[in-house]
C-alpha cells in the first residue's frame, strides 16, 4: 500500500458524524478515544470545552436578556414614568420586543459570516457585544436624569443584545450539535439549552438578595444595577473558554468542498425555504412558551397574582431550576424515541395544560403558583425534548448556521418577543387573569397540527 492509498483510505464514521476535530496535535484531547470494551467512540477533552463552552455561551446571552424581564417593573417606574402603571410596563414590554425585532437581523448577518469562517469566530464576537450592551443597561442615567435620552439609549442597549444573540443563540447549538455523539445530540443539545434557564434563577436569587439585604430607595438607586454589571466579565470569561476549542470536522469538510462562489444566504433559501418555515412554526411555540416562563411570570405573578416581588421571584427561580433539571431528560428521550414522537407530546401537553398552568399561577397562592408553574415547565420539556435538537438538525452543515438563524430567530421576533407584550395587553384588554393561558395553548394546537399532517421529518440520527 502507497502513501497515496493511506491517505485516500475513507475516515472513520465517528469523524464524519461531527466528533471533535483530529487536526490539532498540540493537544491530545481533540482526537477521537473508544470506551473499554464497548467498541463505541467516547467524549474527547475537545467535545468536554465545546460542551463546556457552548453552555456557557447561552448562559450568558439569556443572563442578560432575562434581567430585563426580572427588571421589567423597576424599568417601567425609572425609565418609562407615567400615572398609567400598566401603560408603563406595556412600554418596556415593547422594549423587550425590540430586541426581536432585529434577531433575524443578526441571524443572518452571523449566520452566514459562520457558514463561511466558522463558528467558533462569530461567537466570540456575538459574546463580546451582547456582554457589553448589558453591562451598558447597568449604568444608564434614569428618565428623571437625562429625561426622553434614558428611554431612547435603553432601546439602543436593547438592539445590540438583539443583534448578538441572533448569531449566538444559534451558533452555539450548531457549533455542539457539529462535535457531539451522534446517538447523544438531543442529550447534548438539550444541556446546552438547559443552561438558557439558569441565568433566571442566578439573577433572580441576586435580585433578591439584593432587594431583600438593602432599603428599598437604595435598590431603586443603584442596587438593581449591579446584575448588570456583571455581564461582562462573564462575557470575558466565556470568551477565554471558547478560545481553546477549534472547529469540527464536520465543518472543515464542508468548507473545502465548497465552490469560491458559495452564499450561505442563497443556498440556505434555495434548498430549506420549506425546513426555515417549519422550523419557525416549531420553534416558535417553545419560544413563547419560554419567554412566558422565563420573563413574564416575575411581573405577571405581581401584578395580575398579587405577590409580592420577593415572592415571585422565588416561585420562578424554583420553576426554571426545575427547567434546567428536565430539559436534558427531555432530550435524552428524543434520542431513544425520536425528535416527532417528543413534538406530538409536547404540544398536546402545552395545549392540555397552559390554561390550568396560567389559572394557578395567577391564584394569589404561593404553593399554587409555583404549581402551575411546575406543571407549564414538565410540558415545555417534554417539547424541548424534540424541538432543540429539531432545529439544526434538520438542515445540512454547509448552511445550518444560515438556515437555523433565520427561521430561529424569525420564530423567537414572531413569538418570543412578543409574548410579554400579548400577554400583558390580553389581561388588560379582557380583565381575565389567565387570558394569556388561552393564547399558548391555541398556539400549541396549531404546532400540533402542523407536526401531525403536514410533512415534517424525523430528524434523529441524520448526516450531513
Amino acid at each position: 500500500m502507497t502513501i497515496n492509498d493511506i491517505k485516500n483510505q475513507p475516515q472513520p464514521a465517528a469523524g464524519r458524524a461531527g466528533t471533535a476535530s483530529s487536526k490539532n496535535p498540540a493537544d491530545p484531547g481533540t482526537g477521537t478515544l473508544e470506551k473499554p470494551g464497548t467498541g463505541q467512540p467516547g467524549t474527547t477533552k475537545m467535545q468536554k470545552r465545546v460542551l463546556l463552552g457552548g453552555s456557557i455561551g447561552q448562559f450568558i446571552e439569556f443572563y442578560d436578556f432575562t434581567l430585563y424581564g426580572l427588571t421589567a417593573v423597576i424599568f417601567s417606574q425609572l425609565f418609562f414614568p407615567g400615572s398609567n402603571p400598566v401603560a408603563a410596563l406595556l412600554a418596556t414590554f415593547a422594549t423587550f420586543g425590540v430586541a426581536f425585532v432585529v434577531r433575524p437581523i443578526g441571524g443572518l448577518f452571523f449566520g452566514a459570516l459562520g457558514d463561511r469562517i466558522g463558528r467558533r469566530r462569530v461567537l466570540t464576537i456575538t459574546l463580546v457585544a451582547i456582554g457589553g450592551a448589558t453591562a451598558l443597561m447597568g449604568i444608564l442615567p434614569t428618565y428623571g436624569q437625562i429625561g426622553a435620552w434614558a428611554p431612547a439609549l435603553l432601546v439602543l442597549c436593547r438592539l445590540i443584545q438583539g443583534f448578538s444573540a441572533g448569531g449566538e443563540s444559534v451558533g452555539a447549538p450548531s457549533f455542539v450539535f457539529e462535535h457531539a455523539p451522534v446517538n447523544k445530540r438531543g442529550f447534548w443539545l438539550n444541556i446546552t439549552i438547559a443552561a438558557t434557564a439558569l441565568p433566571s434563577v442566578v439573577a433572580g436569587t441576586m435580585i433578591l438578595i439584593l432587594s431583600q439585604s438593602m432599603p428599598n430607595e437604595a435598590f431603586m438607586a443603584w442596587g438593581w444595577r449591579l446584575p448588570f454589571l456583571l455581564a461582562l466579565p462573564l462575557a470575558l470569561f466565556g470568551v477565554w473558554i471558547r478560545s481553546r476549542t477549534v472547529e469540527s470536522d464536520a465543518f472543515n469538510e464542508a468548507k473545502a468542498a465548497r465552490t469560491k462562489e458559495f452564499s450561505p444566504v442563497r443556498e440556505a433559501f434555495r434548498e430549506n425555504s420549506l425546513r426555515m418555515v417549519q422550523v419557525i412554526f416549531v420553534m416558535g411555540l417553545t419560544a413563547m412558551g419560554f419567554y412566558f416562563l422565563s420573563a413574564y411570570f416575575v411581573s405577571y405573578v405581581q401584578t395580575t397574582g398579587h405577590l409580592s416581588r420577593e415572592q415571585s421571584l422565588m416561585v420562578n427561580a424554583a420553576a426554571l431550576a426545575l427547567y434546567a433539571i428536565l430539559l436534558p431528560i427531555g432530550g435524552r428521550l428524543g434520542d431513544r424515541f425520536g425528535r416527532k414522537p417528543m413534538l406530538i407530546a409536547g404540544s398536546l401537553a402545552l395545549a392540555v395544560l397552559s390554561v390550568p398552568s396560567f389559572m394557578l399561577v395567577t391564584s394569589g397562592s404561593l404553593p399554587l403558583a409555583l404549581l402551575g408553574q411546575s406543571l407549564f415547565v414538565v410540558a415545555l420539556c417534554i417539547y424541548g425534548g424534540g424541538c432543540y435538537t429539531f432545529f439544526v438538525e434538520i438542515f445540512t452543515t454547509r448552511t445550518r448556521f444560515t438556515s437555523a438563524a433565520i427561521s430561529y430567530n424569525g420564530a423567537y421576533a414572531l413569538f418570543g418577543g412578543t409574548a410579554p407584550f400579548i400577554g400583558t395587553a390580553l389581561v388588560g384588554g379582557t380583565g381575565v387573569p389567565h387570558a394569556p393561558g388561552f393564547y399558548m395553548a391555541a398556539a400549541a394546537v396549531v404546532v400540533l397540527l402542523l407536526v401531525l399532517f403536514t410533512k415534517v421529518p424525523e430528524t434523529r440520527g441524520r448526516m450531513g
